[in-house]
């Protein structure tokens, strides 16, 4: 019957997680050992810690948490890919029926995990770990979040409200998701375009017991701006609009400085005339940040570089 049973691979990416990551082990080897007593799971499922480049000793811990259980795993990658980078790392190198990606804050509720394996036996391909509420964010936090997503909505990207990378895929999923080449990854909006069975699980999201959170604002923007413009032309048409706005505005205006002109009154306000010619300015200048952004990522995936290189594997 051991044969029978699907050998799930958790997968949790590691960036400076020293502080995190004994507790992390322990509480994911807890859920492991659950899973493996009640035989939903086969008894070679693992969980694998991929470091992300990692400055402090998060490494160094990986490699013990392997000597003393063969049901650690470690991938060490040459240095900071990014958190999707660490996660296609895990994906596309360990052998599994499923594998479940979760972040090692565990501020995601592991014993989810449970209800994600339940969820693939019984068909899906893909389960989504989705927020319940964001009532323990702060009330900018909650608002930006969910303007976040509204607009990856309101610009045509597929993306799952409140559903960040916690979330369980099958090996067909995770095979299909090999013929993906991009190099500009947002996990969250190319998983759905898998297309395969999906479902969702709802958990409240935990507070941070210890260290820091690897996503300030700055970066969050970051992250925000790369998955709307990897995955929606739409700032582009945008382009398209505000010039076309732009130029009638400027045919009117000068419409209106003949009809003055004609009237034989002089046409006065050098102020207005630098504002106008100030904003036109602008307007440039933003469209081709944005047509620049988008000219940028062409460039990045004509080099086809790797999205991760793998230094080391305790497997």
């Amino acid at each position: 019957m051991a044969t029978l049973l699907p050998k799930i691979s958790i997968i949790v990416p590691c960036y400076n997680e020293e502080e995190v990551l004994g507790d992390t082990a322990q509480a994911l080897l807890g859920i492991l050992k659950e899973m493996i007593e009640r035989s939903t799971i086969s008894d070679k499922s693992e969980i694998c810690f991929v470091n992300d480049g990692s400055k402090d000793k998060t490494w160094e811990i990986i490699e013990k948490l392997n000597s003393e259980s063969a049901c650690f795993k470690g991938i060490n990658l040459s240095r900071n890919f990014g958190h999707q980078g660490a996660l296609l790392a895990g994906l596309f190198s360990l052998q599994a029926e499923a594998f479940v990606t979760i972040d090692a804050d565990l501020q995601d509720d592991e014993r989810v995990i449970m209800k994600m394996v339940d969820d693939f036996k019984g068909g899906a391909d893909v389960v989504y770990g989705v927020r319940n509420s964001r009532k323990a964010d702060s009330l900018f936090k909650r608002m930006t979040a969910k303007g976040f997503y509204r607009l990856l909505g309101f610009l045509g990207a597929k993306i799952v409200f409140n559903h960040a990378d916690f979330r369980l895929l099958s090996r067909r999923a995770v095979e299909t998701l090999k013929n993906f080449p991009e190099k500009n990854l947002f996990l969250r909006a190319m998983v759905p375009l898998l297309g395969f069975n999906s479902s969702q699980v709802l958990y409240d999201r935990k507070p941070r017991t210890k260290g820091e959170s690897k996503y300030p604002f700055r970066k969050m923007l970051t992250f925000a701006w790369d998955g709307i413009t990897s995955f929606s032309v739409s700032p582009l048409r945008f382009v398209t609009v505000m010039g076309i706005i732009t130029f009638f505005l400027s045919l009117l205006l000068i419409c209106f400085s003949f009809y003055r002109w004609f009237l034989g009154d002089n046409i006065l306000g050098w102020t207005s005339l630098v504002t106008v010619v100030a904003a036109f300015s602008g307007v440039q200048l933003i469209s081709l940040g944005i047509i620049g952004e988008y000219v940028g990522k062409i460039y990045k995936e004509t080099k086809i570089r790797p999205s991760f290189i793998i230094q080391k594997k305790l497997l």
